[in-house]
């Protein structure tokens, strides 16, 4: 009988360590996006990494799980991950999400084809121009509104890559792309030579892009977990750790003077 209750009060143990285990396990759907989400580094990507370090000062292990972008949001949507990171602030999922605190700003801008002498103030000015779009992408209300009513000319594309790949072959002139994103792409992706085919325009689509942490609104969970994330990311301000996470990403020599002011 001692060996039993043992037995039992050991199994009791477990039980509720185990419990507790998957209770601070945060399990996270997300996609390919480097720098700043992506399984091939070590540290999964600079926002990723941001993510991880949040929730570990608030007591959580991050836990994150890779799927095309449009998957992950309609998975989390539906209940059956705890959060998904990193999305832009649109109105749909202001509507369907418990959004974070700003993980970090994003900077759009509008790469371009060198040959071509782009030039734009408002987003109606680039109507000469065949552009990349994203479905998935957030962008900006007024840049979708555009694009909606054809009154500027897209072309559907599956993911940044394949833009710049389209751009050097002539197929499209331009795509709306994250300055880190597409300086990632360009070092890693094509020649030297390739890479001086390709320029930048210095104006920003936004100079507010915030970038969040997304939870299904209907799950027990989701709002102490978003309260604990904010207060994690807080401290990570805070300490001057998140700034040292933000790492620059090398661009093209001829890029810099596309380089948006800093703010």
């Amino acid at each position: 009988m001692p060996k039993l209750l043992h037995l039992l009060g050991l199994y009791l143990v477990l039980s509720v360590a185990a419990c507790n285990s998957r209770a601070d396990t945060v399990r996270i759907a997300t996609g390919e996006l480097p720098p700043y989400a992506t399984e091939s580094r070590p540290d999964k990507g600079i926002a990723l990494s941001i993510v991880r370090r949040a929730f570990e000062l608030a007591g959580h292990k991050a836990e994150f799980h890779f799927q095309p972008w449009s998957r992950a949001q309609m998975e989390t949507k539906s209940g059956m991950w705890d959060a998904s990171a990193h999305w832009g602030a649109s109105a749909e999922r202001r509507r369907d999400f418990l959004l974070s605190d700003n993980i970090l700003t994003e900077q759009w801008l509008i790469v371009h084809r060198k040959s071509i002498a782009l030039q734009w103030v408002q987003p109606r000015d680039l109507q000469p121009y065949t552009l990349g779009i994203i479905r998935d992408y957030t962008y900006t209300p007024e840049f979708w509104a555009l694009v909606r009513s054809n009154e500027l000319h897209s072309d559907n594309t599956p993911n940044d890559l394949a833009g710049l790949r389209k751009m050097l072959r002539g197929r499209i002139d331009a795509m709306p792309m994250e300055r880190n994103v597409a300086c990632d792409l360009l070092t890693h992706n094509f020649t030297a030579q390739e890479r001086d085919e390709f320029a930048a325009h210095p104006r920003l689509l936004t100079d507010s892009f915030t970038t969040h942490l997304i939870l299904p609104p209907q799950q027990p969970r989701s709002a102490a977990l978003l309260a604990d994330f904010n207060r994690g990311l807080k401290a990570l301000r805070d300490s001057g750790e998140h700034a040292r996470l933000l790492q620059t990403v090398q661009c093209p020599a001829s890029w810099a003077n596309s380089a948006p002011p800093s703010r």
